[in-house]
């Protein structure tokens, strides 16, 4: 048999006058010859993390059963839609971080679980980061390795905590134990490196105040590459470069606003939404569209930073964080760390939704993807780092057991998980940190 059909390169763009827009999973992507056999292309598999700060209450954050869920904590409780591609684990520790307790090492040594060395200076030493082993093994299939992102702009350098350096505090990944990933917090720097903006400086911020999209820019490529598709993929094309519209519209939403604020604040960057909770959401939207547009293939995201006085007034927590974490057994402070803890799982929530609703391929961007949401610390009174609030989604395509509460009776190194997730994205290492074994999510007994 000979096969005539050619698919169009997984790695197509679509190309302007100095902007390039990667395309989303297309049926026209899959070779002639799998199409015979399949309907829609093999995504990849993603690995992402969101870290949360300043660990939780427990009791309102563990679930009361052990195994099987039918239903989630408190805290959890804005997960429930997504119960059957979570999973909660219990009794995880970052042994290395207990030495030196406080908030550098709890974020530094989230992805590392290594012991950071102490220092106010740039001689800094930490672990390679497991995002970074992934991102090394499985990034050159994309044009950006990995992406590092956050909501926190900190360009403080020196002491942040207790004899650390900021880079501690600012980095959760790490290229290597001297290098830190520099986190970054402005949404529109993020969409112009996944997507590109051309010209020179004086061009880019003209088109700017012109409010132009780059889309505008690809126009005729796309009309030429539209001739080419089927209409499955057509209708594909169409709604990801209406996504992509979105989100550039809301960032130009939010500069307008940020300029037009009579708020004196000389530091705030342009295109930062005002609305912390915008911002999260906006950031998350980021992580869809590189994901869906196999952009990148690895994403840790610091939701919020460690040590920080961010008020939550909307839930009813006026309170900065840091100091309502430090809640010394309060019944009121405890409350309100619950309310806090909830919010952010809630935001959490945003992103599977996305990733759940997302067509990629045969299934859905979550059915390829898996998600850590967790923190360094576990009782942030103490600066405890053991039993660490951790949560696992993940979709179809994972080997990972979902809709359960995973609590180990003794307590076990983080980084066996971090070895599982690395299984998920095809990387294998024999050992990781101080890891004992992997988590072995799909097959240990829910106890163990």
């Amino acid at each position: 048999m000979i096969i005539k059909k050619m698919a169009l390169p997984r790695r197509t763009f679509l190309r302007g006058v100095g902007a390039t827009l990667a395309l989303p999973l297309l049926d026209a992507m899959v070779p002639a010859a799998s199409a015979l056999t399949r309907t829609a292309a093999t995504p990849p598999r993603r690995l992402g993390y969101v870290y949360i700060p300043m660990g939780m209450n427990p009791v309102p954050w563990t679930p009361a059963e052990v195994g099987p869920l039918t239903t989630l904590s408190p805290s959890l409780s804005p997960l429930m839609p997504h119960l059957e591609h979570l999973t909660v684990m219990t009794n995880l520790e970052i042994n290395d971080a207990h030495i030196s307790g406080n908030h550098a090492s709890a974020n530094s040594a989230f992805l590392t679980c290594v012991r950071p060395k102490r220092t106010e200076g740039s001689d800094y030493v930490n672990g390679t980061s497991v995002d970074q082993i992934a991102a090394s093994q499985v990034g050159g299939e994309t044009p950006l390795p990995s992406l590092e992102i956050g909501t926190d702009l900190i360009a403080q350098v020196g002491n942040c905590d207790n004899g650390f350096a900021c880079a501690y505090m600012n980095s959760l990944s790490w290229s290597s134990p001297t290098s830190p990933n520099p986190t970054e917090a402005d949404p529109r720097i993020v969409f112009e490196r996944l997507f590109g903006r051309g010209g020179t400086p004086e061009q880019r911020q003209a088109q700017l105040h012109r409010d132009r999209s780059i889309l505008d820019w690809v126009l005729e490529d796309m009309s030429r590459l539209q001739h080419q598709l089927g209409a499955g993929d057509r209708t594909r094309v169409s709604e990801y470069l209406d996504t992509v519209r979105e989100v550039e519209r809301r960032i130009q939403r939010a500069e307008e606003s940020a300029t037009d604020s009579p708020l004196e604040d000389l530091t705030r960057p342009t295109s930062v939404p005002e609305v912390w909770e915008d911002h999260v959401k906006l950031m998350y939207d980021l992580q869809v569209l590189a994901l869906r547009a196999d952009l990148t293939r690895i994403i840790t995201f610091q939701m919020a930073r460690e040590a920080s006085t961010r008020t939550y007034p909307q839930i009813g927590v006026p309170e900065p964080h840091h100091p309502t974490s430090h809640h010394l057994d309060n019944p009121e402070k405890l409350a309100q760390l619950a309310k806090i803890n909830q919010y952010h799982v809630s935001l959490f929530g945003y992103l599977v939704e996305q990733l759940k609703s997302t067509e990629d391929g045969d299934g859905s961007l979550l059915d390829h993807t898996t998600y850590l949401l967790g923190s360094g610390l576990g009782n942030p009174n103490v600066h405890d780092h053991r039993n660490l609030p951790i949560v696992i989604a993940s979709g179809a395509g994972s080997r990972i057991t979902g809709g359960r509460h995973v609590k180990y009776e003794a307590l076990t190194p983080l980084a066996n998980l971090h070895l599982t997730l690395l299984d998920e994205v095809g990387v294998h290492l024999d050992d990781f940190a101080d890891s004992t074994g992997r988590a072995g999510l799909a097959t240990e007994p829910l106890t163990v």
